[in-house]
């Protein structure tokens, strides 16, 4: 963890994050390397090792944004960077604020797979937490790192977040006035640079949808159907629905341009763990990553295809929707 630092004190660190169970103590190793990254809505995401890290692991390997909570750093490059900005409040931002501020101004983040921090995650409690604040201090925090550090791409989180531009982001002439002094380069030299495959997994501007609407039986009226709401859910086959001038939101569909199939209104995709004949199509959190979320469609033949080369097919009288050779 200190080695890259006494090698070059404008290096930050970052341990792996393991996990310890909050019932049992259990202690679960993550088993594979990622590098931080983002979307636009500022989800904390993951990116795939580069090829050439892959091959040296477990040597550290440059990552474009840390998880938060855990690095070494050293305390004068820590200072010669202003610390953490003080008009973030309690949590949420200072580890894009950090990430952004130390690649910019002339440093570097790494992650040391072979240093591990094991973290409890806090399970299910009794009530809500209250607020520690009164107000929404965790959009003032991202309004004031998008505004200090993001330059033009800032406008890419107020699309989707529009509420933030209605937040009061406090006093920043302090941290432009930083960033100035510091020389740091532009948010586009980051993206270009550091963050040079995010725009790919996440484009700042979505591509529109290859195919969107209710997915409907022919010459049946029954659709592809998301009421169940419950965790991996099947996909079901119901009576179609309209919704006000729409189709009914759990019947509403996309093929999304990450070639999965997904909701238009909610983050669910159909996934198919088991790719045996006649397995059920489920639905799971999209993780835009292909695999058991891959599936391709004709519009001539208006078919669907898994990425196990299997097809989409259903059984009305059981109301079944499942994958089957094609």
């Amino acid at each position: 963890l200190l080695e890259p630092i006494a090698v070059n004190y404008k290096t930050v660190v970052c341990p792996f994050v393991d996990v310890i169970d909050y019932n049992t103590f259990e202690y679960r190793a993550q088993d594979e390397g990622a590098r931080g990254a983002f979307d636009w809505e500022f989800y904390y995401k993951r990116l795939p090792l580069m090829p050439a890290d892959e091959r040296k692991m477990p040597e550290p390997f440059e990552s474009p944004v840390m998880a938060g909570g855990y690095l070494a750093i050293s305390r004068k490059f820590f200072w010669e960077l202003g610390g953490y900005d003080p008009g973030i409040e309690i949590w949420g931002g200072e580890q894009y604020e950090l990430s952004f501020k130390v690649w910019m101004c002339g440093g570097r983040l790494i992650d040391a797979p072979c240093s591990r921090v094991g973290h409890i995650y806090r399970g299910p409690g009794p009530a809500l937490f209250p607020s520690p604040r009164p107000y929404d201090f965790v959009s003032k925090n991202y309004r004031r790192v998008a505004e200090v550090w993001m330059d033009e791409y800032a406008q890419y989180l107020y699309k989707r977040r529009p509420n933030w531009l209605k937040v009061d982001p406090g006093d920043i002439s302090e941290q432009k006035a930083l960033r100035q002094k510091l020389q740091c380069k532009s948010f586009r030299w980051y993206i270009t640079k550091v963050a040079f495959d995010l725009v790919e997994r996440y484009p700042p501007v979505e591509p529109k949808p290859f195919a969107s609407g209710r997915i409907k039986v022919p010459a049946e009226d029954y659709c592809l159907d998301a009421s169940d709401k419950k965790p991996k859910a099947s996909l079901m086959l119901t009576s179609c629905r309209d919704g006000t001038g729409a189709a009914d939101p759990d019947q509403d569909w996309m093929v999304s341009w990450h070639k999965d199939i997904r909701l238009k209104k909610r983050n669910v995709c159909w996934d198919v763990p088991n790719a045996e004949k006649f397995s059920p199509i489920l639905l799971f959190p999209c993780h835009l990553g292909g695999g058991n979320q891959f599936w391709k469609y004709d519009s001539e033949t208006r078919s669907f295809t898994h990425n196990s080369q299997s097809c989409l097919e259903w059984d009305i009288k059981k109301q079944r929707v499942y994958i089957s050779p094609c």
